[in-house]
């Protein structure tokens, strides 16, 4: 079969055209209730940034966290303070990153209670209050997370009973108890080498407060373990980010050589390498000096060898640090933890990276077929396959499949509850818009708590979203110029509104800090809710406006046809064998 005379039936289907945003992970959400393909899809999904606070313009730190699964729960929760009896245990539920049930059954949250792993830790006298979707993101003490799933050798996996903790849960533990990145990370790692770890893969988390930035990675043990055995329950290493570095996690494993006596930049377990000789991962006779992901989680090609399958790395390290000319042939294993980015990142530069669909390079998936008459870097899907054969395509860091995208800012000039902001962004990056919620703010839209994504619902702040992504999906060359002017618009407003916002709750704080508060949270709702209504006006535009794949002037009563490129025409034309008109018949 010749992909080259194929592609274009792709192009001329209208129900093609409408199904663009869900080519790439279909398959998927027909199997997604099975547990055996809970992996499978959780594989190669999220994001994440590290930004120090001197690589930062205005000295915060920035972590960020695309939960780009496609099929998972995209609900956001506020928890607030509590208080704790002396004795009072804590009991310990597994919650599955993808596993979600339909909304007249219950949440995510709720329906997670069931599944209990029979382990309840002492609880502490009083927990934080915090605010989380699939992961806990930031507390009211400014402590931030971000996560990306890294993987791990296929041995040390464990779905046993004895891997007690998920990932969720250590992060949900982490925002209820913590107040710093290292204590985050060393309350994660002690109980999961004392209970267990386990059902989730190996993670990478993004741990950060106002004054540092660390990436956590952890990973199983094995379905062999047992707390009887003495021995801990997971293997887990951390790695500050120097405060003028950049770093990112795409979904690989990013530590490397470690130095434990610099307790500085360097946390592990203390298994972190005698495990790794016992499982034959590392041989200290023949390997000087042990590096951890070699160890752990070794990966193999680059952007260029994996068609741009593994491209983000490579991306990534392009975009904030041009200077250095990263080459795209460079294997992802060989690439820098951190790197002093040649300008230091603001908050809006961080946006733009996490939209990036390797516009301009050689990956770029909006580029000739790929992208359709219309340039919809979002059409392609990946991998296909002709025949028996199965090819690349490029995996971007903006995705359609996104669930919400975060950005935290820790700000060690003001107060944590009001130095502490998440910018979150529901569905995907190129329709969404950030918005702001403030660390100490009590409450979040009732509309963050609804929906899911087999059931349309209005009252849903996420299905706004949506809405505005499936009209722009349609013709995307034209549609997603609408969409920039009303993000820009409202994106804008938010920034250039922060520093006021800061001043006057500031102020508040020192009266009154329940003022403060109360402020934040009336901002934060009524800006959320003037957002969402402009989405679902936005959607409302984009269908009218290229409906029936034309563009219809509402100001002036007016309708033209979209316009198709000349090359893309020419396609049609050699596939389909089509004889031009004669004079007469042109009559």
């Amino acid at each position: 079969m010749n992909l080259k005379r194929t592609s274009p039936i792709l192009f001329i289907s209208l129900s093609a055209l409408l199904l663009l945003g869900a080519l790439t992970w279909v398959d998927e959400q027909k199997s997604s209730s099975s547990p055996e393909n809970w992996e499978k899809i959780s594989s190669d999904r999220c994001t994440s940034i590290l930004v120090g606070k001197e690589a930062s313009t205005d000295g915060s730190t920035i972590t960020t966290h695309t939960a780009d699964c496609g099929v998972c729960d995209w609900t956001w929760y506020h928890v607030p303070a509590q208080d704790h009896k002396p004795r009072e245990m804590r009991p310990i539920y597994h919650i599955s990153q993808i596993k979600t049930w339909p909304p007249d059954v219950g949440s995510k949250w709720e329906m997670s209670k069931q599944n209990k792993t029979g382990v309840s830790i002492p609880e502490v006298s009083h927990t934080y209050a915090y605010h989380h979707g699939v992961f806990g993101y930031m507390n009211e003490h400014q402590l931030a997370i971000g996560e990306s799933t890294i993987g791990c050798r296929k041995k040390m996996k464990n779905n046993t009973p004895s891997g007690t903790f998920d990932i969720t849960t250590l992060t949900l533990l982490a925002m209820e108890r913590c107040r710093t990145a290292r204590e985050a990370i060393q309350l994660m790692g002690n109980l999961a080498e004392k209970y267990g770890y386990g059902h989730d893969s190996g993670e990478m988390l993004a741990v950060a407060d106002p004054q540092e930035v660390w990436m956590f990675e952890i990973m199983p043990v094995g379905p062999l373990w047992s707390p009887e055995s003495g021995k801990p329950g997971a293997v887990w290493c951390a790695q500050r980010v120097p405060d003028d570095h950049v770093s990112v996690c795409p979904n690989e494993s990013r530590i490397g050589e470690i130095n434990l006596e610099n307790k500085d930049k360097f946390m592990a377990s203390p298994n972190v390498v005698s495990f790794a000789v016992d499982q034959g991962f590392y041989d200290p006779e023949k390997e000087d000096p042990f590096n951890w992901k070699r160890a752990y989680s070794p990966t193999s090609g680059s952007a260029a060898s994996s068609g741009g399958t593994r491209a983000r790395l490579w991306r990534f390290f392009d975009l904030v640090a041009p200077s250095q000319n990263f080459s795209p042939d460079t294997p992802n294993m060989e690439f820098p933890f951190s790197v002093k980015p040649d300008k230091k990142l603001s908050l809006e530069d961080v946006m733009r990276i996490t939209r990036d669909k390797y516009q301009g390079t050689s990956f770029d998936p909006a580029k000739g077929l790929k992208g359709g008459p219309f340039s919809n870097p979002n059409y392609h899907p990946r991998p296909f396959k002709v025949g028996d054969k199965v090819y690349p395509a490029p995996r971007t860091i903006s995705v359609s499949r996104a669930e919400y995208t975060t950005i935290t800012q820790c700000r060690s000039w003001l107060p944590d509850p009001i130095g502490g902001l998440v910018w979150l962004a529901f569905g995907a990056q190129d329709t969404s818009c950030y918005v702001p919620l403030y660390a100490g703010i009590t409450k979040l839209p009732d509309s963050f708590q609804i929906g899911d994504h087999w059931i349309f619902n209005k009252n849903s702040a996420r299905w706004a979203f949506d809405y505005v992504d499936f009209h722009t999906q349609v013709a995307y060359s034209y549609a997603i110029q609408d969409v920039k002017k009303v993000r820009q618009k409202w994106e804008k407003k938010a920034l250039e509104k922060t520093p006021s916002i800061d001043t006057t709750a500031e102020i508040l704080f020192q009266k009154d800090s329940s003022l403060a508060v109360e402020f934040l949270t009336d901002y934060c709702i009524n800006h959320a809710q003037e957002v969402i209504n402009a989405w679902w006006d936005l959607g409302n535009h984009l269908l009218v406006k290229y409906n029936h794949l034309g563009v219809y002037d509402s100001k002036n009563r007016e309708t033209r046809s979209l316009d198709y490129p000349q090359w893309w025409l020419k396609e049609v034309v050699d596939y389909h064998n089509l004889k031009p008109l004669s004079k007469e018949e042109k009559n």
